[in-house]
């Protein structure tokens, strides 16, 4: 279980198929943390640590996941949210995120907004049903509010804090990026 508060902004170092599976190279500033068997949010995806080196850590993607989200668009070198799982004597910021992936959103628009930015996306309409104004939302692992749904498009608004320190800074229109 997550929060959708991202920890740190990971970087991919290499990408290795294996039949339709993807493992994926990671490296972040709390390394020295990781274990084996771990569980931690790569831009929303629950993925499970199946290997430690001395610079990062590795994760294997399946078919399933590859396919409803955007992980298997990563490239070497590309930033992904990172979210250790929640510990139970915290407090609970965010919202309850599973890391299970229900579909992706291409990104119609970005907006400056004095200071904040807001983001529009599109999904397929037989998803409309997950879309509820000032409802939660999980997009790349983060926590936000859904502002002004329609039949298939919505918002969200990010504040400075969550632009900095998230690959939002990063996302541009037309990206595909997913919700969970």
């Amino acid at each position: 279980m997550f929060s959708g508060i991202v920890e740190n902004l990971g970087t991919v170092r290499s990408l290795r198929k294996e039949g339709s599976n993807v493992h994926m190279d990671i490296s972040c500033d709390f390394l020295h943390e990781i274990y084996i068997d771990q569980s931690i949010a790569h831009n929303g995806v629950c993925l499970t640590v199946v290997g430690i080196g001395p610079d990062h850590y590795t994760v294997t993607a399946v078919l399933e996941t590859l396919e409803r989200s955007n992980l298997g668009q990563l490239q070497p070198g590309d930033s992904i949210n990172l979210e250790r799982s929640v510990r139970t004597d915290m407090r609970m910021d965010g919202h309850f995120v599973q890391g299970h992936v229900d579909t992706t959103a291409i990104c119609t628009g970005v907006r400056e907004a004095d200071g904040s930015w807001y983001f529009d996306f599109e999904i397929d309409r037989q998803h409309k049903n997950y879309l509820v104004d000032k409802g939660s939302i999980c997009i790349n692992g983060v926590s936000l509010t859904v502002i002004h749904p329609t039949e298939n498009h919505f918002s969200v608004a990010i504040i400075p804090y969550t632009y900095a320190h998230t690959n939002f800074k990063f996302l541009k229109q037309g990206d595909v990026e997913y919700r969970i």
